[in-house]
């Protein structure tokens, strides 16, 4: 995007926002920053750049992850945006880094610890480099990025020890390594399950998925959302949406674990008095706009097709007036794909 054209349309943008205009925490969630990386994890740097100045442009705080969260779990997230970035890659350094220090903007590194140093990662000095400016949190992506979630033939004993080598020893490392860990966790692929969640509650940690949207005091502590960044969902016709976003007051509790059982699955929600379910619109991954079904309060939406992938997705907005849009993902998992 041309310069004059991206100051058009984020000047378009300021003058159109309401006065009093309040949106929820939006976490924005970053990969590799790069040209050169797998497509479907990467951003440009100059998408990047435009992404951080319309952020700036919005008037928008940029807070750390965990008090950013905390505030907005207690209801006081409005207008605000964490930064985060999972596996520590080498292209985050050497592109996004000189960007986020000549803002002053604060961000989150998840580092899978085994792969600390190797090609395409950054180095433990490199780590302890930006963990020294006050502007980077190291923070935990397991140890070895596996997925986590309870395979369908595993035993109980095993997966538990397995979930504690992975969790714990990353912690211990970063502990070592950095001084202290923060209690936060990025749950590997995004997935989890509610047995996963139980382990991470235990630990008192905040953990983070890769399911969109914005965090509000109706969240999950451990299944918070993230808006994916990468380039094919980052764009800026659609960040505006992204950034200005409330969290749909729907309970956590209220949400399925997202473990499919029936393919396509059912997702049950309880919209809250004042809400009707006609104007709920909700897309599934690959598959677009997905029929709501209603019950008084009671809203019912499944895919009219099963889906093929491992992971997937239902999306869904309500108007909150001023041109803003409540927003909820529900993730699946399908435990009878195969890892990738």
């Amino acid at each position: 995007m041309r310069r004059q054209d991206f100051v058009a349309t984020t000047l378009a943008i300021a003058l159109a926002l309401p006065a009093g205009a309040s949106a929820d925490l939006a976490i924005l969630q970053y990969h590799h920053i790069s040209n050169n990386t797998p497509g479907a994890t990467s951003t440009s740097p100059a998408l990047f750049q435009a992404q951080l100045q319309m952020i700036e442009q919005l008037g928008l705080a940029v807070e750390p992850l965990f008090e950013a969260t905390q505030k907005a779990l207690a209801g006081d997230g409005g207008d605000a945006v964490a930064l985060s970035f999972d596996d520590a890659y080498s292209s985050v350094y050497s592109n996004a880094v000189p960007i986020l220090t000549r803002l002053n903007y604060p961000y989150t590194l998840f580092v899978n610890t085994d792969t600390i140093g190797n090609n395409g990662f950054m180095t433990l000095q490199q780590l302890q480099e930006l963990a020294s400016t006050g502007l980077a949190t190291i923070a935990n992506h397991s140890a070895g990025h596996g997925h986590l979630a309870r395979a369908p033939n595993e035993k109980v004993e095993q997966w538990r020890e397995r979930v504690r080598q992975s969790l714990d020893g990353a912690q211990t490392l970063l502990e070592r390594e950095f001084g202290s860990a923060p209690p936060m966790f990025a749950y590997p692929y995004g997935e989890f399950d509610a047995a996963l969640e139980q382990q991470v509650n235990q630990r008192g940690w905040l953990a983070f998925g890769q399911q969109s949207g914005p965090v509000g005091a109706t969240s999950s502590r451990t299944r918070l959302p993230r808006f994916p960044m990468a380039n094919a969902y980052g764009q800026l016709q659609g960040l505006e949406n992204k950034l200005l976003s409330k969290a749909l007051p729907v309970s956590a509790k209220d949400l399925p674990d997202g473990i499919v059982s029936a393919n396509p699955p059912h997702l049950r929600m309880t919209l809250p008095s004042g809400f009707t379910p006609d104007k709920l619109t909700c897309f599934g991954s690959g598959q677009g706009r997905i029929k709501v079904t209603a019950d008084a309060q009671r809203a019912k939406v499944q895919a009219p097709a099963a889906f093929s992938s491992r992971r997937f997705r239902y999306n869904c907005t309500y108007p909150a007036g001023d041109g803003r849009f409540y927003w909820l993902s529900q993730p699946w998992l399908d435990l009878s794909r195969p890892e990738d």
